[in-house]
């Protein structure tokens, strides 16, 4: 059974740091297209940082450019999202999510690509 379980969120302070992680089983990142999403109350899943598994190319949406690394552990089947600066405009529910055949920009502009998510960690950014 393919499962994908999210872990790392937490309630931090603006400017800190926090990285998440998403660990996959009944399947290898090999072949998948995976990424970040998150969603705030009232707002839409939205994409934030997607690798394509393949070749580590990678896409990250425009707010969180040189403030996030997306990374993944093949060989522990787990993907990272490392987070600087955080924000307030940070905060919601991460998921992970994942498909095939897509690429790391394509997959991250529809959330609606997915076809397997995780339960979502909550990340809360505030003072």
């Amino acid at each position: 059974q393919v499962q994908l379980v999210e872990s790392g969120g937490g309630l931090v302070q603006p400017g800190d740091s926090l990285t998440l992680a998403c660990t996959a089983s009944g399947f290898s990142l090999d072949y998948y297209a995976i990424g970040w999403f998150r969603q705030a109350p009232g707002n839409g899943r939205e994409g934030v940082s997607c690798i394509t598994s393949s070749d580590d190319s990678t896409y990250y949406t425009s707010s969180v450019k040189d403030r996030f690394t997306i990374s993944k552990d093949v060989s522990k089947n787990t993907v990272y999202l490392q987070m600087t600066g955080l924000r307030p405009d940070d905060t919601g529910v991460y998921y992970c999510g994942t498909s095939l055949p897509y690429t790391a920009d394509y997959l991250c502009r529809d959330a609606n690509r997915a076809t397997t998510w995780g339960q979502g960690t909550l990340v809360t950014v505030s003072s």
